[in-house]
């Protein structure tokens, strides 16, 4: 079992940057990693990925924007978050998935938000 535990979250204003960390308790090298958001009152949404092979993939409201990266000997995925906007207010989840389509850990989110 994972412990996934972010870290990075705060408040921001519109056009500014964070960096999200992510650490895991175990070794992530072989784990697909993520990060997913839940704005108030709206289902938990994909963001971005980075597979076990450093393949990344983003939704289209973040592309050119965010951008995730690993370091397998720290154990740790990162979300750089660039030219913030108000929607991207949420809680951001990291996630771990070993194989299928549905993450096996979930992380227990930090909050994140943009002021206008």
């Amino acid at each position: 079992q994972v412990q996934l535990v972010e870290s990075g979250g705060g408040l921001v204003q519109a056009g500014g940057t964070l960096r999200l960390s992510c650490a895991a308790s175990g070794s992530i090298f072989n784990i697909n990693m993520g990060w997913y958001r839940q704005a108030p009152k709206k289902t938990r949404e994909w963001v971005a990925s980075i597979t076990a092979g450093a393949t990344t993939n983003y939704a289209d409201s973040v592309k050119g924007r965010f951008t995730i990266s690993r370091d397998n000997a720290k154990n740790t995925v990162y979300l750089q978050m660039n030219n913030l906007k108000p929607e991207d207010t949420a809680v951001y989840f990291c996630a771990g998935r070993v194989t299928g389509r549905i993450p096996d850990y979930w992380g227990q989110g930090t909050q994140v938000t943009v002021s206008s």
